[in-house]
């Protein structure tokens, strides 16, 4: 059905036609698992590196009129199958149909990286302080910001959606957005494979001034456990209920 024949439904009969296609998938496979945030207001994220991912997409003026109606349909549990890898970040929406974002961010320059890395060195002395966010202010400061930290600004962001909206961040891409900054609470890692870089290098990068860090334990690598328990959160997804 073309979009433009969904005028005549109600939200009654989208919801059923969006959540018997949703149903069609998954028979034939597809995991289809709704991305959920337990933030009621504000930013979706509620760790460091989520909510900083949130922050910075918000400080952006190209994405201002879009970001409060992807806040809702993230809310609402339209978001699927979120996937984010290097420089690539894909997810189904729910919308009137099905509707697939695909968001493409330009790898981190490696001159900016490696005088990131000299900005902080020392102040990083392991893995659970760094994926916990548990950083020094002036390491904070240096990761976030946005002429020279971690973040993608909108002219390093391709954004498409195969929704018939003419804006480059319609509601459905806003909500991929923030997604990812839901994703980032469990797994902040993912921030640093999508600017294709190594957060490892970091810590590693503390031989090389005093130790700052907040914890004592040394670098090593965090089962998912770990990370749920560190985070306070349930790693669990649960079934998504389509409100459209």
């Amino acid at each position: 059905m073309p979009w433009y024949e969904y005028d005549d439904e109600s939200p009654a009969e989208r919801r059923a036609r969006v959540s018997s296609e949703i149903a069609r998938r998954r028979k034939k496979g597809e995991p289809f698992v709704a991305i959920r945030t337990e933030v009621a207001r504000g930013v979706p994220a509620k760790t460091f590196w989520g909510k900083a991912w949130c922050e910075n997409i918000e400080s952006y003026s190209d994405y201002e009129y879009r970001l409060p109606r992807g806040r809702s349909y993230l809310r609402q549990g339209n978001v699927f199958d979120l996937e984010i890898d290097g420089g690539s970040i894909f997810a189904y929406v729910a919308g009137s149909a099905i509707y697939d974002v695909e968001i493409s961010i330009a790898t981190l320059a490696k001159a900016r990286w490696r005088a990131l890395k000299g900005s902080v060195a020392g102040e990083v002395g392991n893995l659970v302080d760094l994926l916990s966010g548990r950083l020094g202010d002036g390491v904070m400061a240096a990761v976030t910001d946005r002429q020279s930290g971690l973040f993608p600004s909108p002219e390093q962001i391709t954004l498409n959606c195969s929704c018939p909206d003419w804006a480059d961040c319609c509601k459905h891409v806003a909500a991929v957005m923030y997604a990812v900054g839901v994703k980032l609470d469990s797994e902040p890692e993912l921030l640093f494979k999508l600017r294709e870089v190594d957060h490892t290098e970091l810590v590693d990068a503390a031989g090389e001034g005093p130790d700052l860090s907040t914890g004592g334990a040394g670098a090593g690598v965090l089962a998912a456990g770990e990370l749920a328990e560190l985070f306070g959160i349930d790693l669990a997804e649960p079934e998504a209920a389509i409100d459209l």
